[in-house]
């Protein structure tokens, strides 16, 4: 197995609370209240673990409450590289319903000044030497912008290391253009960035094929319960996930990224990649903790996931 970083710059204490229905304006009373230590660089680092790769974690953390996330760095091995800056790592309230459906209430990030900007840089030069890839996922928190996002990629970038990117906004589009290996923005985010409509599967086609001519290597596109579209210079594939009982559709696509990254990594033929990867998403969906809980129900998921390989992409030669 392989020892991969993941670079966290906005990570979050999750309060997710259990309802059979919202009622906006009114006294909801929760059935379960869950508080986890997260942000999507971390979601991706506990399912990779699970898979059995050993993880460093960095990005920055407040240092007014960082006992929840040392706790999940003791209890889960990581290599703790964060930075610590002044306040409190924010808190997002997450209010899931019975039907799956997940209202998000997001809070504002830390404020990052220019020297903790530096001391992350420092810190990456340092530690990026000897990880097989870096994860880089996430929002941007306040006193970062889109542009230093691009310059931190080409820091990362100058070591070697394959960069698997997941972010959105300006983040993504500025990302994009430092050609990451591996990106994988959802249908909407993608949409956003290309300034067009991806509904229609020739148009997303050609717009796969548009960023991996301009240098990205692995395009993957989440699609909700519509399954997963891949594109690579080696082909496309689709897959179709089976139907699963959505208890909360939060680390889903960070899920789907673990298990992306570990079938590259491991040299898997792409059908299995994509496969075990979407399975991963569905597992996510049907559960609050994020990791891999319950291998048998993954098994079963894997097995009734289907993989269609759709033929070589317009940019191959």
């Amino acid at each position: 197995m392989a020892k991969i970083l993941t670079v966290t710059l906005n990570p979050a204490l999750d309060l997710t609370v259990r309802l059979p229905t919202l009622r906006p304006g009114e006294v909801n009373r929760g059935e379960a209240l869950h508080v986890q230590a997260a942000g999507k660089g971390l979601n991706v680092a506990q399912v990779l673990a699970d898979l059995g790769h050993a993880l460093t974690v960095t990005g920055f953390l407040g240092a007014d409450n960082p006992q929840p996330f040392e706790a999940l760095f003791a209890a889960r091995g990581f290599d703790d590289r964060f930075i610590r800056v002044p306040g409190q790592t924010r808190s997002n309230l997450k209010l899931a319903e019975a039907d799956g459906r997940v209202t998000d209430i997001n809070g504002p990030g830390l404020m990052i000044d220019p020297a903790a900007c530096d001391a992350l840089l420092a810190r990456l030069d340092a530690t990026v030497p000897g990880h097989a890839a870096v994860v880089v996922a996430g929002s941007l928190p306040r006193g970062i912008d889109h542009l230093w996002f691009g310059h931190l990629l080409g820091r990362i970038a100058l070591h070697g290391v394959p960069i698997a990117l997941d972010t959105s906004g300006p983040a993504l589009a500025a990302g994009l253009r430092t050609r990451p290996w591996l990106a994988k923005p959802n249908l909407d985010e993608l949409a956003e960035v290309s300034g067009r409509a991806l509904d229609d599967e020739a148009v997303l086609t050609d717009e796969a094929a548009r960023l991996l001519a301009a240098g990205v290597t692995h395009l993957v596109v989440s699609r909700g319960a519509d399954g997963v579209s891949w594109f690579s210079a080696e082909g496309q594939w689709r897959s179709t996930p089976p139907r699963v009982q959505v208890v909360s559709t939060v680390g889903a696509g960070d899920s789907l990224l673990a298990g992306m990254l570990h079938g590259l990594l491991e040299g898997w033929p792409p059908e299995r990649t994509l496969r075990q990867a979407t399975a991963i998403a569905a597992q996510a969906v049907a559960q609050i903790d994020f990791g891999i809980i319950d291998r048998a129900h993954l098994a079963d998921l894997d097995a009734a996931t289907a993989v269609q390989a759709l033929g070589p992409n317009k940019n191959k030669g």
